[in-house]
């Protein structure tokens, strides 16, 4: 599984490079603190895959890690992704390294 650490994704975010973000946590740990990707939780993954794109770098996120490399893991299985990139140490590690103004839980 690729991986992409949170400060290659905050120089992607700056260049204004083209890729899509998932958010794959649920809709109250989105609304509490979000890196403006879309929303799509791990239990809906296989079922909103068409809302996933296959022509350009896609980043996968959650809290920790685990629930990405799952997505990416049934994505890649199910419908053959190869672009997908899990944030490693997902949204705790932004908060760590990136923002720590951002609510972590």
């Amino acid at each position: 599984m690729k991986e992409i650490t949170v400060k290659r994704l905050k120089e992607m975010m700056d260049k204004g490079e083209d890729f899509q973000l998932i958010d794959v946590r649920e809709d109250f740990e989105y609304e509490m603190s979000n890196l403006g990707g879309k929303l799509i939780p791990l239990g809906g993954i296989l079922i909103e895959a068409e809302q996933i794109a296959k022509d350009k770098p896609v980043v996968v996120h959650c809290r920790s890690g685990k629930r990405s490399a799952a997505a990416i893991s049934q994505l890649e299985q199910q419908f053959g992704f190869t672009n997908l990139y899990n944030l490693q140490g997902g949204i705790l590690a932004w908060a760590e390294e990136i923002d720590p103004t951002i609510q972590v839980y």
